[in-house]
């Protein structure tokens, strides 16, 4: 693989940095990839704007930024008008159904387009606060750049423990979604 840039965008509060930093180290520790994983955030604790980049190159990450997103994902309307033009040509776009609304003019050209209502399962679950993991759990089937087990050693490694079991039911529920079922 050559370079794969990702980026989540959200707001605090949300997972969005501990997302990213979940799929680093499922692409790093358990698929051997050299990744890198960068962070940003408002001073908010809840409701400022979030993101994180992780990039992948088998040839080693020469930049740690996202320049042109492969995969950009949104789990909010700011993030999506923000990061929206960073996606390339071809990319795949996930964002959160019940908080995005998308506008085709802004996709690019060759883009792959996928919803997910990861609050709603996440609340279905018990808490809206793994909305982040159901979306990763989607991201891991929909773009296979992981594979499930090493995102699901990732997600158990870098969540609270009391909160463990949770997260692997918001992994599986996020993997097993098929659009249009919620």
């Amino acid at each position: 693989m050559t370079r794969m840039e990702i980026l989540f965008g959200g707001f605090g509060g949300q997972g969005i940095v501990r997302a990213g930093l979940i799929t680093a180290k499922a692409l790093s520790l358990y698929e051997d990839r050299m990744t890198t994983f960068t962070q940003a955030y408002g001073p908010e604790a809840r409701g400022g704007a979030s993101s994180a980049c992780v990039v992948v190159d088998d040839e080693g990450v020469d930049y740690p930024y996202v320049t042109r997103a492969d995969i950009l994902v949104v789990l909010s309307q700011e993030a999506y008008k923000k990061y929206i033009g960073m996606l390339k040509n071809g990319g795949v776009l996930i964002y959160e159904k019940n908080l995005v609304s998308i506008d085709e003019a802004d996709i690019p050209k060759g883009a792959k387009v996928y919803s997910i209502p990861a609050t709603k399962i996440a609340e279905e679950l018990g808490n809206k606060i793994a909305a982040n993991i159901v979306t990763l759990g989607y991201l891991t089937r929909i773009t296979k750049i992981v594979k499930y087990e090493s995102m699901k050693k990732a997600v158990k490694e870098s969540v609270p423990k009391r909160f463990i079991e949770l997260n692997m039911k918001a992994l599986e529920a996020g993997y097993n979604y098929k659009e249009g079922s919620a």
